[in-house]
């Protein structure tokens, strides 16, 4: 498997630290609000990874973490009429019921910041020990000029970055690069006990210090969107390094913007929509299928045009699973024939060429294509007049469901597949009145049904149903 590094800016072989064991941390969202369409990319795309990497039997340890304490959560919190705690609490859960409903597994661990102190703690003391950080007025910052290669993830020199900081003149920083390892307390801010006074932890040390407590000092994969590359996840190989003495991240995985008329989404434009709206519109799986039939890595540009696009390809995975679903319980029941066995032959060449898309970056846009070439062939073996056998669509829905499942494709289907007790009595009833040749009341009975949303189809192997 190769992977884009993005601190080498090129492709590599994929060589985890451990065999079969896979360490990944995943820079998660900061809970003032609903996520958003942009902040749904690289939670999407890096579950994907995840499920990749299971797919192919290794053991993933997967750590996503809440950033619950910064100055944005307490100015929306003050804005609510609720305490920080508070509103990160609820702002955590709103993101499981988003990130759930667009089918992305619970990470192995889900650390908050505020649970970490202790651990950031000792992180900026090591720093302040080594010479890497300074304390003023209870501020605690990392000395950049120390840190020999900062700029390399970025691939900016520090000449370069400093011609472009700025520095408020309320600060003593001894340089306008060094950075915030640990926040003096503000009247009625959230603060804790440190060795500098009561204060908080700054953004970036969060990431390193619960990086090293739930995954080790070097972990296999750091992955988050492009925008975290400056300053965030530089900031994070600085201290981290400086700190542990050793490499930080082996692969660095970045994600690309998602644009809106051909500007970044972002919440501080004001041009984002969030998950919860545009799953109101298109649903869950749609904003999922839409994310996956791009590169992770290429600029996506969210309209209506590419949702419904990405709806029109997912109802076609969902009516073939949904047909050899049907068949594998309704169909002949008399053995393979000829043609249906040289297709099964055929499925480890599919499942090949799948792998070799996702091993191929995991590029996502390809596998898919290779998916939507099984489902014509599928399709063709099972259209009407093909009378196909039930082993043969067993046999096809299993190969198909393997690899949508790599994917996350179609999901949540089985309360959607279920129908109550009066949908199954109309059903009953109009295959009765069919059998007595009451066309009339059939067919008055498949109204009301379509009404209900629900579509009936006859078929050789029965009456078949879809929700509509």
């Amino acid at each position: 498997m190769k992977l884009y590094n993005s601190i080498t800016r090129e492709k590599e072989d994929f060589i985890p630290l451990e065999p079969g064991r896979v360490k990944i941390y995943a820079c998660g969202p900061t809970v003032y609000n609903y996520i958003h369409v942009g902040n749904a990319r690289p939670i999407i795309v890096f579950d994907v990874l995840r499920r990749y990497f299971e797919y192919r039997g290794m053991e993933v340890t997967y750590v996503q973490n809440f950033t619950d304490v910064d100055d944005k959560i307490i100015k929306r919190a003050a804005e609510e009429g609720l305490s920080s705690a508070e509103l990160a609490e609820k702002y955590i859960k709103e993101y499981f019921t988003d990130a759930r409903a667009l089918g992305v597994k619970d990470a192995t661990v889900h650390p908050r910041a505020t649970e970490n102190i202790v651990q950031i703690i000792e992180m900026v003391s090591t720093l302040i020990e080594k010479g890497f950080a300074y304390e003023v007025n209870g501020d605690v910052y990392f000395r950049t000029s120390k840190f020999e290669g900062y700029g390399h993830l970025s691939n900016q020199p520090m000449d370069e970055l400093m011609a472009g900081a700025r520095i408020d003149v309320t600060e003593a920083k001894e340089s306008p690069m060094d950075f915030a390892l640990w926040k003096a307390a503000k009247p009625g801010e959230p603060s804790w006990d440190s060795p500098w006074g009561k204060g908080r932890p700054g953004w970036h040390i969060e990431c390193s210090a619960m990086s090293v407590r739930y995954l080790g000092k070097t972990i296999d994969i750091h992955c988050g969107g492009q925008d975290l590359t400056f300053p965030h996840h530089e900031n994070e190989i600085a201290q981290s390094e400086a700190a542990n003495g050793c490499k930080f991240v082996n692969y660095w995985l970045h994600n690309g913007f998602i644009s809106v008329d051909n500007r970044k989404m972002s919440k501080s434009l004001g041009n984002f929509f969030t998950v919860r709206e545009a799953a109101a519109v298109y649903g869950y799986p749609t904003i999922r299928m839409f994310m996956l039939m791009s590169h992770y890595r290429s600029p996506l540009n969210y309209s209506d045009e590419a949702l419904m696009h990405a709806k029109s390809a997912l109802e076609r995975l969902k009516t073939a699973a949904d047909n050899l679903k049907f068949l594998s319980q309704n169909a002949r029941e008399t053995g393979l024939n000829d043609s249906e066995r040289e297709i099964i032959e055929k499925f480890p060449v599919y499942r090949e060429r799948f792998i070799e898309a996702m091993d191929d970056d995991f590029n996502t846009a390809d596998a898919i294509s290779v998916i939507f070439e099984l489902v014509r062939e599928l399709n063709s073996a099972t259209s009407a007049g093909m009378n196909p056998s039930r082993e043969f669509a067993a046999a096809s829905l299993k190969m198909l469901t393997e690899l949508v499942d790599v994917l996350g494709l179609i999901y949540g289907e089985e309360e959607h597949d279920k129908l109550d007790s009066e949908i199954e009595a109309l059903i009953e009833a109009r295959q009765n009145a069919r059998k007595s040749k009451n066309y009339a009341e059939a067919d008055r009975i498949r109204d009301q049904l379509k009404s209900m949303g629900i579509m009936l189809e006859d078929t050789p192997q029965g009456v078949k149903w879809k929700r509509i």
